[in-house]
């Protein structure tokens, strides 16, 4: 692929500790067949030098409007981008974003792109807390700006907190998604709030043994993905997962039944939609056994007995804490897809319900799926076999209908 083939991508990176990972997100860029050009502010050169994000992006690297002046840099770099992402954003850049300042490069790169624009923050939790920081947050974010929450961890020093930089995997998987969508509508979720389960919940039985399923929670975190990139405020209930937080959700882990329904319902009270991904176990033991359970010599085990799990799915549709809430749920099946499908949507009550077909080598921990969205006024949608996220942004297609139609 030539060069003037390549999708185009500008990373700005921002003077904070943070800037040594955005090496990681530029390979990932360049190595998946971007054109990346890196323009760091002159505090970002203190911390990775100007040689590194040129060898890497194969690009020259400038940081001032006053350099190689006839290719009219401040202008051209932004008018040029397919996508302009910015990691790490410090405080004092999205303050300068807010405001339009353009002070420098990256400044007038902002100002001039007519592209989508990510933000990845990073900071101390008190300066993202801070009313001036979360005014220009939202100021950025009614223009149509991609402002992802910062991750939950380890921070400069000893402190720890919100304001840690995303994976920069997950920042990746964010651009990708904006990429992909192309001429397709990528704010379409701006200003809503959404709730999206995933994985498999774990009834324990003893201390070393529970009961559980095989998920995975690819599909919920795709679905995840998939809204922050269309500018939702996502927040992800994860149960018993092993994968990377995705970039821009806040993220509630939870390891049985009734802590997800507890966090779900919580998390539901102001959400504009509610996608229950998780695979949710419907029986847990009626006995917790407090220490380990013996296997005796010549005697068989004691019956196991379970009791019902709350039916999560089925209160949110009925009880709607938010009008004009949309309830999606999944259902997985074994035989009788789509008759098993139609009578869990009229039993559960809500207003779409995502079918497939599962089994121990089918969907579970794959990267791809595929599955028929029913909805409750009788449509029928099958979405074919593919990547995880074009099914999430079909889901999501059709959620935004409702809303809108609402």
């Amino acid at each position: 692929m030539d060069r003037s083939d390549k999708p185009r991508v500008v990373l700005g990176v921002s003077g904070g500790i943070a800037a040594y990972k955005a090496c990681e997100l530029l390979r990932r860029l360049t190595e998946s067949g971007h054109d990346v050009r890196v323009v760091p502010t002159g505090s970002a050169l203190r911390f990775v030098g100007e040689p590194t994000w040129a060898a890497l992006s194969g690009n020259p690297v400038t940081t001032g409007v006053w350099e190689n002046v006839h290719e009219v840099p401040h202008v051209r770099i932004g008018q040029e981008a397919d996508l302009v992402v910015v990691a790490p954003a410090t405080a004092d850049t999205l303050a300068r974003a807010a405001r339009g300042i353009a002070d420098d490069l990256l400044t007038n790169t902002l100002l001039t792109a007519r592209c989508p624009v990510v933000f990845a923050p990073a900071m101390h939790t008190e300066m993202w807390e801070h009313p001036a920081t979360a005014e220009n947050v939202a100021t950025l974010r009614r223009r149509g700006a991609v402002v992802v929450e910062p991750a939950v961890g380890r921070l400069t020093g000893k402190d720890t907190g919100k304001g840690r930089l995303p994976d920069p995997g997950e920042i990746f998987e964010v651009c990708r998604r904006l990429l992909a969508r192309g001429a397709a509508p990528g704010r379409d979720l701006a200003g809503r709030h959404v709730v999206v389960s995933a994985g498999g919940t774990r009834e324990p039985l003893d201390p070393v043994r529970f009961l559980g399923n095989r998920s995975s929670g690819r599909q919920g975190y795709a679905l995840a993905r998939t809204a922050v990139a269309r500018g939702a405020r996502v927040t992800l209930v994860a149960a018993n997962t092993s994968l990377p937080d995705p970039a821009g959700a806040d993220v509630v882990t939870v390891g049985t039944a009734v802590q997800l329904r507890e966090a779900v319902l919580k998390a539901a009270k102001d959400a504009d939609a509610v996608v229950m991904a998780a695979a949710v176990a419907d029986f847990r033991p009626a006995h917790y056994a407090q220490g380990k359970i013996k296997k005796r010599e010549g005697r068989q085990p004691e019956p196991v007995a379970l009791v019902r799990n709350p039916d999560v799915l089925a209160e949110l549709s009925a009880a709607r804490p938010r009008p004009g809430q949309v309830v999606v749920g999944f259902a997985a099946e074994t035989d009788d897809v789509l008759a098993n499908g139609r009578a869990k949507l009229a039993r559960k009550g809500c207003d779409l319900l995502v079918v497939n077909e599962v089994g121990e080598d089918r969907t579970f921990g794959a990267e791809e799926n595929e599955a028929v969205v029913l909805g409750a006024d009788g449509s029928e949608a099958s979405v074919p076999h593919g990547p995880k996220e074009a099914l999430a942004d079909t889901v999501w297609d059709k959620v935004v209908r409702m809303l809108n139609a609402g």
